[in-house]
């Protein structure tokens, strides 16, 4: 009874975290900017292969296994984050804008010259 609860478990995170790796890689390539791209990386790389990894750890034939497979996932929910945010940050400081800030620079600039105009009538 035990067995095919954790057989059902282990299976449904797998089966999840594969959808949500597989949405994370369409979210890659259609997502406009790189800021959006990371996050749809980061985000796939810490759930989707944080629910692989405990699916497979429900099915771990040994307790080592899953112990060393729990590390991992451990290890990933720590660096993936971090290299999120390093990467995004050098990015920053490189220069690269997301495409969002440039859309409202050039409405707040277009919505203050049309009151500036507003304002000298």
């Amino acid at each position: 009874m035990i067995a095919t609860f954790l057989d059902v478990l282990g299976w449904a995170f797998i089966g999840t975290g594969s959808f949500f790796l597989f949405v994370g890689g369409l979210g890659i390539i259609r997502l406009p900017d790189l800021y959006t791209r990371m996050h749809a990386a980061g985000v796939t790389d810490t759930l989707g292969a944080g629910l692989i990894l405990a699916g497979l750890a429900t099915q771990a034939p040994d307790w080592l296994v899953a112990v060393k497979l729990l590390a991992i996932l451990i290890f990933l929910y720590m660096t993936s984050p971090t290299s999120s945010y390093a990467l995004a940050n050098s990015a920053l400081f490189a220069g690269i804008r997301p495409v969002l800030a440039k859309k409202r620079r050039k409405k707040r600039a277009s919505s203050a010259s049309r009151h500036k105009g507003e304002n000298e009538s």
